[in-house]
């Protein structure tokens, strides 16, 4: 099996922004052992400019960038599914998925290795990819993981954080969270912030659940709570 490990740099996050660069990581399992292959990225020139507070996190600008090629569907398409791999990861993989399309991938299924690690680790300080990468005690070649937030780098840590989820949970388990809401291991806001799920009183819950307009991953992680205690009970 391949996984391929995705990450990409963009002028922003709204409706117009563009790809400047895709780097992506293969991840290849045989007999049960996982093989890193060396990062891969490459480099688009973005039709509309970048806010210097973006270029501020990835360092690319607009002259490094002018010999560039645009960041076309095609090129997509032909970068992500080149080499036929079986499954797409990236760390918070929604934010890839808001630019590399279905229709770019075949429908390839997709792992997030940031929701895998909520669930594997919920004691972690905190889940980004490079916060991950310190506390599981990484030491990677500055030469493959430097600098932070290119798309090469950023690809082979999370192709790290990967590998070390693939020791608890299976493939088919981190496809299957990968496609329900965030498990919280604690409540993210309000008078019980920080509590868990199961110190919070009932009443309180049952509001949540009933909230329209608050995240919809912390209403599921509610009513999740309140589901286990009706089986409990």
């Amino acid at each position: 099996m391949k996984l391929r490990v995705i990450d990409i740099e963009t002028t922003g996050a709204g409706p117009d922004a563009e790809i400047v660069e895709i780097g992506l990581v293969d991840v290849l399992l045989e007999d049960e052992q996982a093989r890193l292959l060396p990062p891969q990225a490459r480099l688009y020139r973005p039709e509309r400019g970048i806010p210097p507070e973006i270029i501020a996190v990835h360092h690319l600008t607009p002259a490094k960038l002018a010999r560039e090629p645009v960041c076309s569907p095609d090129e997509i398409a032909a970068f992500v599914r080149d080499g036929a791999p079986d499954v797409l990861v990236a760390h918070n993989c929604d934010f890839e998925r808001g630019f590399i399309k279905d229709a770019h991938t075949g429908g390839l299924p997709w792992v997030c290795t940031y929701k895998g690690a909520l669930r594997v680790w919920p004691e972690a300080p905190r889940h980004s990819n490079q916060v991950l990468r310190y506390w599981r005690g990484h030491e990677l070649d500055p030469a493959l993981a430097m600098p932070p937030h290119r798309a090469g780098p950023d690809a082979w840590v999370t192709a790290h954080i990967l590998n070390d989820l693939l020791a608890a949970a299976s493939v088919e388990d981190l496809v299957q969270w990968t496609r329900e809401p965030r498990l919280l291991a604690r409540i993210p806001f309000g008078k019980h912030r920080g509590s868990a799920w199961g110190e919070a009183p009932a009443d309180y819950l049952q509001w949540m659940a009933r909230q329209g307009d608050m995240d919809p991953d912390t209403v599921w992680n509610a009513r999740r709570e309140l589901e286990r205690r009706t089986v409990a009970s």
